[in-house]
């Protein structure tokens, strides 16, 4: 019996306009999560249509070597990126690091240990990061950016705004050594690209550190301990910023009073671009390659066609805002608003 009130009831949505809606979201969330292989594609055919130059065995050379320290410094950052924190000092960390080995074998220390303490100090300041952000609760972005300008302050201070090249060859002579002509220090890159991939994703610490990134109250109940794996991923990162000022000091064969300035923000930029969210809990080691490949080639690519260094800086920037306006796409989409 009717009460006189008439009710309209949307219509019914069939099953496939449920499948076909869910396909496109599916498709273009793959799109979103995968544009960088697709910008780094488009990239090279524009670069190589320029100038021939940019396809030969040596500028390919070039951007590997050039992708070593970059790579391994966006790998660094990537780290506290998925536990949604920052860490603003691995460039500086770099920097430091690096003088600090280099200048123990002036004190006796073989080459190879002054290399291990450059790495196990930039160990030691992530892990200073860490305790800050866990134990002191200090927001991470302002405790990273203070260790950003104390670590610029000391190196300026060991160097005495010199530049360091008393190094011997053995120091170096990863930098330097190639295969034929094919430079070795890329590999140093790959070994730690699929450390972090399987890191990641075949243990037990990976899959804390995406949960404590997703949800870090949520991995509390679940009985995981959040600090804890702050607290290794902040160690991680200082480790690879380690590596990184290694790679670089034995590239360069010096390192100067400024080492490591101006990796900072493109160290940033390539996760992102990559997939990494600014939000923590996504992100793949795939996706940072890439974003690490199409941030040298950008560079590399510019040089080759003579294109004015000026404008550099922008294009990175622009860069970075294209790939944060698009991870928030991916968040709205993940989250179906």
């Amino acid at each position: 019996m009717s009460d006189g009130a008439s009710v309209k009831s949307s219509p019914p949505v069939s099953e496939g306009a449920r499948q076909a809606r869910g396909g496109k979201s599916g498709t273009l969330q793959w799109l979103l999560q995968n544009v960088v292989w697709f910008w780094l594609l488009g990239l090279i055919v524009i670069f190589g249509v320029f100038n021939p130059y940019f396809f030969t065995i040596n500028n390919m050379q070039n951007i590997m070597v050039q992708a070593t320290v970059l790579g391994l410094l966006a790998l660094a950052i990537s780290l506290p990126l998925l536990v949604a924190e920052i860490d603003l000092s691995i460039a500086s960390n770099m920097g430091f690091s690096s003088v600090i080995g280099a200048l123990t074998i002036n004190y006796g220390v073989p080459w190879w240990g002054g290399a291990l303490i450059g790495i196990l100090a930039g160990a030691g300041v992530g892990l200073f990061n860490g305790l800050c952000v866990t134990r002191l609760r200090m927001v991470s972005l302002i405790e990273t950016l203070a260790m950003m300008i104390i670590l610029q302050g000391a190196l300026l201070a060991i160097t005495e705004g010199n530049t360091v090249a008393n190094m011997p060859d053995e120091y170096t002579w990863i930098g330097q050594a190639t295969v034929g002509t094919w430079p070795i220090m890329p590999l140093v890159f790959v070994v730690c690209l699929v450390a972090e991939a399987i890191v990641l994703r075949r243990t037990v610490l990976g899959r804390s550190i995406y949960a404590v990134g997703g949800n870090a109250a949520a991995s509390t109940a679940a009985g995981i301990r959040v600090d804890r794996i702050k607290i290794i991923a902040f160690t991680l990162s200082g480790l690879l910023s380690g590596i990184a000022g290694y790679m670089l000091a034995a590239w360069q064969m010096a390192i100067t009073s400024n080492q490591g300035e101006g990796f900072l923000l493109y160290s940033i930029a390539a996760p992102i671009i990559g997939g990494v969210s600014v939000f923590g809990g996504r992100g793949s080691v795939v996706g940072i390659l890439g974003g690490v490949l199409l941030l040298t080639t950008i560079q590399a690519g510019l040089a080759v066609v003579s294109f004015p260094s000026f404008y550099v800086p922008m294009i990175g920037g622009l860069m970075i805002f294209v790939a944060v306006a698009i991870d928030a796409v991916r968040v709205r989409m993940s989250a179906g608003r």
